[in-house]
């Protein structure tokens, strides 16, 4: 069976949930990972810590590490979408008093507001929103970027929000590593203001995150943004464009808000998308996960969907061998550093009751298949122009099923600039052919989105798809 997750007090969960698996810890020092970010990012900061939580409350563990009170959310949500619950001071990890007293290159503010979930129902979302230092040079008022990160794990210690806080945390069982902290700081810098959604379940303490479930992370995404406009002290307003972001399963948020928007949340003032490696193909993107050294996401997926669908419980049960149970268990409360050190190359069929790997197992399930197939990003048309970046050499999120996104659209009558990234093979199953287009690709990628949020029009080039990589 799938793990669930409790908050503190049974008072504050929206829904019932069985108790969320818990682990010792283990030394994680070892990990490469962690000491790239550490020089990339140039801090170090352990998790929050008990002082962190409200008076009076002892706050919740993750792996080791301390969740503040402020993630539990409430018994009762406010009932429009993007409303917010409450509100917080957040301290940046990395950042300087200005010339003008200001910090650079922000203020930020913690959030919780309300979304809701692919089942329909309401669900609270943790983010930030931080009001740059920076003055806005283009037309127009001050523009937003509703930003999505990339695969962060499943425990709420890795969520977003407290990676702005604490870009590198390291503790007895666990490493997270803010690297999206990048993007957000050079966004800041053209004078936008950045909103980042910690996605439903990743952060509030009542659900388990549903990782790639396009509807939860498209409506939290787009949220978040309408969010970002009822901040004390936030200079846009709703008519502020507003710009999505977001690379690997960030990517596929952005991507899945883009084609939600218009339906969903045409209130929000959409100007253009970057979608960088969107994992848009599921079925696709499984076989490139399994074997690799992110094979633990594998977990996050299985687990993630069978909270959204509990029917899928009974399917999960039957297929997996003790090892397999034990490995949802374990992944449950993970973040990307901790699932690197612990299932790094792990094939699935090490899982599987019958040996085989999960790919065989979803092909053989035609309940599996469905759901993956209602998973497809690609089915509606984006209603704002979309940059759409894929490296050629990704064995990640395979770059084929990212170049039929933008073949999909395109066909639709998007305005899609598609981005094939040609970098050399820099290592099979590694992660390596992943994250190099995302740093290759940044500067284009932010120079694109904030010329779409100056209300510069964009030049697609789907007539060249056919000759393109």
């Amino acid at each position: 069976m799938s793990p669930r997750k409790t908050t503190r007090s049974s008072s504050t969960v929206n829904t019932p949930h069985l108790l969320e698996a818990r682990r010792p810890g283990r030394r994680t020092g070892r990990l490469l990972a962690a000491s790239v970010a550490a020089a990339c990012l140039g801090a170090v900061a352990l998790p929050a810590s008990a002082a962190d939580a409200t008076a009076g409350s002892a706050p919740a563990a993750s792996r080791g590490a301390a969740v503040p009170d402020f993630y539990d959310p409430p018994a009762q949500l406010p009932s429009a979408d993007g409303d917010l619950v409450r509100t917080e001071e957040l301290p940046l990890g990395l950042s300087l008093p200005g010339l003008d007293g200001r910090q650079m290159p922000g203020t930020a503010t913690r959030l919780m507001y309300k979304s809701t979930d692919a089942g329909g129902g309401p669900v609270a979302v943790t983010g930030a929103y931080i009001e740059p230092s920076a003055a806005w040079k283009g037309d127009g008022p001050r523009p937003l970027v509703a930003l999505a990160s990339g695969t962060m794990g499943q425990g709420d210690q890795c969520a977003p929000s407290l990676a702005l806080e604490h870009p590198l945390s390291i503790g007895e069982g666990t490493v997270s590593i803010g690297y999206d902290n990048i993007a957000v700081y050079r966004l800041l810098a053209s004078g936008a203001a950045v909103v980042v959604t910690d996605y439903a379940g990743l952060g509030a303490t009542d659900r388990l995150h549903t990782y790639v479930n396009r509807v939860d992370e498209g409506h939290a995404l787009l949220d978040a943004a309408r969010a970002a406009r009822s901040v004390a002290g936030a200079s846009i307003t709703s008519e502020s464009r507003v710009g999505l972001y977001g690379y690997s399963q960030g990517g596929g948020a952005s991507a899945a808000a883009a084609e939600l928007q218009a339906s969903y949340a045409p209130d929000v003032n959409l100007a253009g998308t970057y979608a960088g490696a969107p994992p848009a193909d599921l079925t696709e993107v499984m076989k490139g996960i399994d074997g690799s050294a992110l094979a633990g996401a594998l977990g996050w997926s299985i687990n993630g969907f069978a909270q959204s669908d509990p029917s899928l419980e009974a399917v999960v049960e039957a297929n997996t061998n003790d090892a397999g149970k034990a490995a949802l268990k374990d992944t449950s409360t993970m973040c990307v550093g901790d699932a690197i050190l612990g299932y790094a190359f792990t094939n699935s069929k090490k899982w599987t009751a019958n040996g085989k790997p999960i790919a065989d197992i979803i092909a053989a399930e035609p309940k599996l298949q469905a759901i993956l197939d209602q998973q497809r990003i690609g089915k509606l048309k984006p209603t704002a122009p979309v940059r759409l970046a894929t490296g050629v050499q990704d064995d990640i999120v395979g770059h084929e099923q990212a170049r039929q996104l933008a073949v999909d659209w395109c066909g639709r009558g998007g305005d899609v600039t598609y981005k094939a990234v040609l970098l050399p093979n820099l290592g099979d199953k590694l992660l390596t052919n992943h994250l190099a287009p995302y740093l290759a690709d940044q500067g284009s990628a932010i120079s694109w989105l904030t010329d779409r949020l100056a209300g510069e029009k964009a030049s697609s080039n789907c007539s060249s798809m056919p000759i393109q990589p």
